[in-house]
């Protein structure tokens, strides 16, 4: 049993956080506050292996594992939670195109989404709620040999900026007579495919959120991902476990900015003649920092380490995710408490912290729902 990444992991993030301390850290704060989605950055993580990292190297990526993936949004996220929303959901769409498509889809879309040249998006979430996946109204009709779709997605993340949305769309029912989804890779060049409104958020501001509006777009039949009729279960599995999984790194990035931030701050800022570091009250807010972020970051790693090794481990996402996100409010809400005035003032990032730890509680499930999925696994293999 390891708990350390190996050799050439470390070096990996070395190499990693020295391009974003450089090119990411120092735009976080104006991209939050102008609510910028910085797209013209992605050739640029293509070129050093964010955007592809778990694509196999035939279709342009730097064929590592979740392990590694997860290593690249903590990083962002420790700056720029927002941006860390956004290529997740870059590698999201991914992911049903690399585990299900075609080996001409994979051709087609993949190398220029891990250059970075196209970004890609998943549309699932509906107007009458993210988490009932099956209550989809999105529909595809098949008309002369084409695929006309028809519905709405809302608050959906790169809704404004993806080339490319894998989404997902009722095309009929199943042996049990109930909606069975197929999913679909709809270019923004399709005629009758747009985007709606875009939210103003409260947090994870540097990616755009808003609608999908599809009014008879069509699409041919090299389009499906996947089989008809199969995509709930495509949809489900890039959710489960590579939606929770960011989720979980972004609050992990989160708790680890607020700690180090929380030490810089404490050993800089002086009172009584001496840094509040010396303070037993700072002592203890950084002590219970470092316990949530340590925990969290095990349960994350843990949970991607066994999704390399070809193990399901959508209840070890959940939990990450739940634990990870939940706290992150905990971290940040300490970290304007230990700063003071200072807390609140938007020259630091604690704020920003707070606010994207606050959002990032609907995103990929609410706690509530990961509190389902961990209990149904548990009561279903723990005997009373």
């Amino acid at each position: 049993m390891d708990f350390n990444f190996n050799h050439d992991q470390e070096m990996l993030r070395g190499a990693f956080r020295e391009f974003i301390e450089a090119e990411i850290a120092p735009k976080a704060a104006e991209w939050d506050e102008k609510d910028h989605c910085p797209v013209e950055l992605f050739p640029s993580m293509g070129k050093v292996g964010m955007c592809g990292i778990f694509v196999p190297e035939e279709f342009g990526g730097a064929g590592m594992g979740h392990t590694e993936r997860i290593m690249v949004i903590e990083e962002i996220a420790r700056y720029s939670a927002g941006l860390a929303m956004a290529l997740f959901t870059h590698q999201l769409g991914m992911t049903p195109i690399l585990d299900y498509g075609t080996s001409e889809q994979k051709k087609k879309y993949l190398p220029e989404m891990c250059a970075g040249a196209k970004i890609c998006g998943l549309a699932v979430t509906e107007p009458g709620g993210g988490s009932d996946f099956a209550g989809q109204k999105t529909t595809a009709e098949l008309k002369d040999g084409q695929w006309a779709i028809n519905g709405r997605k809302c608050f959906i993340t790169n809704s404004h900026t993806a080339d490319v949305t894998v989404l997902t769309a009722r095309t009929g029912e199943d042996a049990k007579g109930r909606p069975a989804l197929t999913t679909f890779i709809v270019e923004s060049d399709v005629e009758g495919f747009g985007p709606g409104r875009k939210e103003n958020k409260l947090g994870l501001r540097g990616s755009t959120t808003g609608d999908l509006i599809i009014n008879e777009a069509k699409v041919g039949a090299d389009k499906v991902c996947g089989a008809v009729g199969e995509g709930g279960k495509i949809g489900m599995a890039a959710i489960g476990e590579v939606g929770r999984a960011s989720m979980a790194a972004i609050g992990v990035g989160i708790m680890r900015g607020c700690l180090e931030e929380s030490l810089k701050f404490a050993n800089q800022r002086e009172l009584y003649g001496k840094p509040i570091a010396k303070l037993q009250a700072i002592q203890f807010y950084i002590a219970t920092m470092r316990v949530r972020y340590e925990a969290g970051r095990l349960l994350l790693y843990k949970a991607a380490a066994l999704k390399d090794a070809g193990i399901p481990a959508t209840t070890e996402f959940a939990m990450a995710k739940l634990f990870a996100t939940e706290k992150a409010i905990e971290c940040a809400k300490d970290m304007i408490e230990l700063m003071g005035g200072n807390g609140v003032i938007n020259e630091y990032p604690a704020g920003r912290f707070l606010r994207d730890a606050l959002a990032s509680i609907a995103s990929g499930g609410t706690s509530e729902i990961q509190k389902l999925i961990i209990a149904g696994a548990t009561l279903g293999s723990f005997k009373a």
